[in-house]
C-alpha cells in the first residue's frame, strides 16, 4: 500500500522557469522527507578501469544500477529522484522500497563482480541521519522539456552521504538475497560513440562544487547563466543530435549488455536480439522511429544537479577557454572547485520501457568523462 510520503517526489510540480532563476527561488525547494533514504552505488577503482580502457563497462554498470532501482520503483507505483554519475548513481527512496532495492542491488553487485571483475559498492543512509548531522537536503523538479523533468538538489546532504558510504570503514550489512530476481528489463546500450553536433568539435564534461553551502543558489545560478552566455541555450550545447547517432549492434556489444542483464550469454537470445536490432535500421526510417530519435535527444540526461553541477556539453575550444577563464576566477576567489574533461565525442546508455514516452538516455563524455573530471576535482579537494 502506497503511503503519502511515498509520493512526495511524484507530487512535486515541475518548474517551468529558467534554471538559473529556479536556483534562487528558495520557496520552490522542499525538504526531502526524513523517513526517506539515500542509496549510493559506486564502482571501486573506476578511475583505473577507465584508464585501462574499460569506460564502456563502467558506464554500463552505472546504468544497470539505475535500471535495477527504477524498475522496482515503477512496479511499486512510485517515482523517485536519481542521479547518474558515470561510475555509479545516487537515489532518494522511501522506506517502503529500501530493503527490496538493496537486495536487488546486492544481486546486481555479485553479477557485476562475476562478469566484469569490477566491485560495485552499494550503501544507504537515512535522510534523518543527514539532518541530525546538520547537513541540508532540499529538492525541486525542473521541467527540461514536455516529456522530461529532472530533480534539482540544493544542500550538502548527498555529499555527506557519499563520504560516509565511500569511506573504507563503511560496512553494508549482509542482505538475504534468497529468491531475489534481478530485473534489468529496458536496459539498452546500443549506440556507438556520438560525435558532437554540427558546428561543434569537442565534448566537455564538467563538475562544479560550491565551497560554502549557503552560497550554492547564487553561484549555481551564475554558472548556469554563464553557460547560456558562452554556449547558448541548453539545446545549442546538447552533445547528442539525431544525425550523429549510429547504431552499434556488434555481437561483442550485445553480449556485454546481456551479461550485465542476466549474468551470462545465451546464444539463442543473442541471435534473436541481433535480428531484432536489424529491424531497428528500418524502424528509425519510419515516422514513429524518427519521432523516437527526436524524443531521445530531448530525453538525454546531460545535466545532473545533485548538490553539484554535473553536465556534458558540446562546443568549440574558444568557448571552452572562456568557460575555464570564468571558472578559474571563481576558484581563485575560493568560491568553487571544478573538474573538467575534454573529449572528441560522447557515449550513451539507455533505459527504454517503451518507444513513446518511457525512455531516458544517460550521457557521458567518452574516455570516462565524468570519472576523469572527478579525478581532477578530487585532486583539488585533497590539495586545495
Amino acid at each position: 500500500m502506497i503511503k503519502s510520503s511515498d509520493v512526495f517526489y511524484s507530487n512535486l510540480p515541475a518548474q517551468r522557469i529558467k534554471l538559473s532563476k529556479l536556483f534562487t527561488q528558495k520557496e520552490l525547494f522542499k525538504q526531502v522527507p526524513d523517513d526517506w533514504h539515500v542509496i549510493i552505488t559506486d564502482i571501486k577503482g573506476s578511475t583505473k578501469a577507465v584508464l585501462d580502457g574499460f569506460n564502456e563497462n563502467v558506464n554500463l554498470i552505472a546504468t544497470g544500477s539505475i535500471v535495477t532501482v527504477l524498475n522496482l520503483a515503477y512496479s511499486s507505483g512510485i517515482t523517485i529522484p536519481f542521479f547518474f554519475g558515470g561510475d555509479g548513481a545516487t537515489f532518494l527512496v522511501p522506506s517502503s522500497i529500501l530493503d527490496s532495492a538493496l537486495k536487488k542491488l546486492s544481486v546486481f553487485k555479485e553479477n557485476t563482480l562475476t562478469n566484469f571483475n569490477l566491485n560495485l559498492r552499494v550503501g544507504s543512509i537515512p535522510v534523518k541521519q543527514i539532518y541530525d548531522a546538520a547537513f541540508q537536503l532540499r529538492i525541486s523538479k525542473f521541467h527540461v522539456s514536455e516529456f522530461f523533468s529532472i530533480p534539482v538538489i540544493l544542500g550538502d546532504g548527498l555529499s555527506y552521504a557519499e563520504k560516509l558510504i565511500k569511506a573504507e570503514d563503511y560496512l553494508l550489512a549482509p542482505i538475504n538475497q534468497q529468491d531475489e530476481i534481478l530485473d534489468l528489463n529496458g536496459m539498452q546500450c546500443r549506440w556507438d560513440k556520438i560525435d558532437p553536433p554540427q558546428h561543434s568539435n569537442e565534448v566537455v564534461t564538467l563538475l562544479v562544487v560550491v565551497n560554502n553551502v549557503e552560497e550554492q543558489p547564487k553561484i549555481f545560478s551564475a554558472i548556469v547563466n554563464q553557460l547560456d552566455i558562452i554556449y547558448g541555450e541548453p539545446e545549442k550545447r546538447q552533445p547528442i543530435s539525431v544525425d550523429k547517432l549510429r547504431f552499434n549492434t556488434t555481437f561483442n556489444r550485445l553480449s556485454r549488455e546481456m551479461r550485465t542483464r542476466i549474468g551470462e550469454v545465451k546464444i539463442f537470445e543473442l541471435m534473436k536480439t541481433w535480428l531484432i536490432n536489424l529491424y531497428g535500421y528500418i524502424y528509425f526510417r519510419t515516422e514513429s522511429g524518427k519521432n523516437y530519435l527526436n524524443r531521445l535527444v530531448e530525453m538525454s540526461d546531460t545535466l545532473v544537479l545533485d548538490g553539484k553541477i554535473n553536465t556534458v556539453i558540446s562546443g568549440n575550444e574558444q568557448q571552452r577557454l572562456k568557460l575555464v577563464k570564468y571558472l578559474d576566477k571563481l576558484e581563485i576567489k575560493g568560491l568553487i572547485l571544478y573538474g573538467l574533461h575534454v573529449s572528441s565525442n560522447s557515449t550513451m546508455s539507455c533505459y527504454v520501457r517503451d518507444l513513446v514516452n518511457e525512455h531516458i538516455h544517460f550521457v557521458d563524455g567518452s574516455e570516462g568523462g565524468y570519472t576523469q573530471a572527478a579525478r581532477m576535482l578530487k585532486a583539488k579537494l585533497e590539495n586545495p
